[in-house]
This record gives C-alpha cells, sequence and structure tokens, in this order.
C-alpha cells in the first residue's frame, strides 16, 4: 500500500521469503509482515500479497532506494538541521537509517504499532537504540497527541496492508501532527491513497495555505508538506540552506530533491 512501484515484474526475480504473513485473528494493524529477499540486492518488507511497503538495497542499506522516501527528506529545505526528529511508522527504516548516519546532530524518536515489525528491524540494518535514536512500540496518532511543540521535522508513513490506517487519517491527528511541530517546524507525509481529497481536506484544516503537495514523478505516491503556523510561506527557496547539518553523502543524494521542492514551492507561493 505504501508505494505503486515495482522493481522488478513479478517471476524476474528469485525470492526467498520469510515471516507468517496475514493472520486472520489479529488486528489488520498487528500482522506479521513478509520479509522478501530477490537475490542478492534487495529486501522487501510488506503485509499484502503484491505489494511493497519498504524496499532496501543490501549493500547500502542507508540510501533512500525508493523515491518518494527521498522527496519526504525535502522538508529539510523548510526546516534545515533539525535536532528532534519524529517518525511516524517504522517499516524497513529506510528514512531512520538515513537520518540517524546523515544528520548526526539530530535525535530521532520512531513510533511503530505493529511489534513483529520492530522485531526485524535488525533484518533491514536499522541501529539499535541509542544517545540517538528510540523505536517506541505504540499508537502514533495517541503519541503525537502528547508531543505538543516537540519535533523541528516529523515524517509520517504509517501504513498497513488496507492502506492508511484509519487512526492516521482523522483530523484530530493531522491537527496533532501541526501541534507537535516546534516554532519554525515542518512535516513530511506520504500519502498513497485511492481516494486523496478527504486527505488533503484534513491537511488543509490543519495547516491553511503553509501546504505543499508534491507528486511523485515516477510513482502513484504523493508527498505533503506542510509547516508551523508561526512560519509564513518561505521567503527564499535556497537548496544550500537544506544541506546545513546533512553530511556531505546525504546532501549530494538530496540535491535534485532540495532543486525540485524549491522550484514548487515557487510555483506555489501565495501572491497575497
Amino acid at each position: 500500500m505504501k508505494n505503486g512501484w515495482r522493481w522488478w515484474r513479478r517471476g524476474e526475480a528469485t525470492t526467498r521469503q520469510t515471516g507468517e504473513g496475514a493472520d486472520d485473528g489479529c488486528p489488520v494493524a498487528m500482522r506479521p509482515p513478509k520479509v522478501i529477499d530477490r537475490g542478492w540486492r534487495l529486501r522487501e518488507i510488506g503485509f499484502a500479497e503484491g505489494v511493497t511497503q519498504s524496499r532496501m538495497l543490501r549493500l547500502a542499506p542507508d540510501r533512500l532506494f525508493v523515491p518518494y522516501t527521498r522527496t519526504m527528506l525535502g522538508a529539510l529545505l523548510l526546516r534545515p538541521d533539525p535536532r528532534r526528529i519524529g517518525i511516524i511508522g517504522l517499516g524497513g527504516g529506510s528514512q531512520v537509517k538515513w537520518c540517524h548516519r546523515h544528520l548526526p546532530a539530530a535525535c530521532i524518536e520512531v513510533v511503530e504499532i505493529n511489534p513483529h515489525v520492530i522485531a526485524m528491524r535488525r533484518r533491514f540494518r536499522i541501529p539499535d537504540d541509542d544517545a540517538r535514536l528510540t523505536v517506541i512500540e505504540g499508537d502514533g496518532a495517541r503519541f503525537v497527541q502528547q508531543c505538543p511543540g516537540r519535533y523541528d521535522l516529523l515524517l509520517v508513513d504509517g501504513y498497513d496492508e488496507q492502506g492508511i490506517p484509519a487512526a492516521l487519517a482523522t483530523q484530530g491527528f493531522h491537527d496533532a501532527c501541526h501541534a507537535a511541530l516546534a516554532p519554525g517546524g515542518a512535516m513530511a507525509s506520504n500519502l498513497y491513497a485511492p481516494e486523496l481529497a478527504p486527505h488533503l481536506a484534513r491537511l488543509r484544516r490543519s495547516f491553511g495555505k503553509r501546504l505543499l503537495l508534491l507528486p511523485e514523478p515516477t510513482m502513484r505516491n504523493q508527498v505533503a508538506f506542510g509547516w508551523h503556523a508561526g512560519t509564513s510561506w518561505p521567503a527564499t527557496f535556497d537548496p544550500s540552506r537544506a544541506r546545513a547539518g546533512v553530511s556531505r553523502r546525504g546532501a549530494r543524494e538530496l540535491h535534485d530533491v532540495f532543486v525540485r521542492v524549491a522550484d514548487a514551492l515557487r510555483q506555489q507561493s501565495p501572491r497575497d
């Protein structure tokens, strides 16, 4: 449900699958995922047949391999050099690993509701908890309500086999995401849903004009960026500013994303 982009068509990869898969006795959010190795190159995690939640390059586990995950980090253009990052949804940990490696001054808090996903963190080379990283088993919708003004950067990418969970698709959740941002903070949310309009309507009620929707060129995903009410529409769009606090390699990886987000901000800037 998380993305509609397929690297190989079915049958073109040698697949080794582990995990128990769906269990009709479990709530959807608690069902064990499947881990699939596609040869020596890729490792995937997913819930529904034929749909991948997360994908990792086995020889470069902290690289943002799936395009929309890079686009979401374009939020650094709105809030450079974040010191506290919140992430809703662990999955294969793509953004967790990237932030842990390339934003060395940031502390990262991740909330994941499914214990089976957390149990697979080492298979996806997600670092153990340390002074900068904490993975919390819990309901992201409830957790974010308890964190007013806490995060410089908030990344929302929580999915189950049916798509965006109901708890992450309410007005109260989007309001809580806005409230969880520190002054000058920014949020990026991955939207992969057949009915996009209701999600956008809720985001607009929460963020007002401080909202940018950016389609992912090679995927069906769209990324919504929102920022704190105390921050007006950005007056400047300098990609070099977004590289503050990012490692040199990480900045190179996101260069094209920063340019694309900056262009979109310029094009959609309010005229009032």
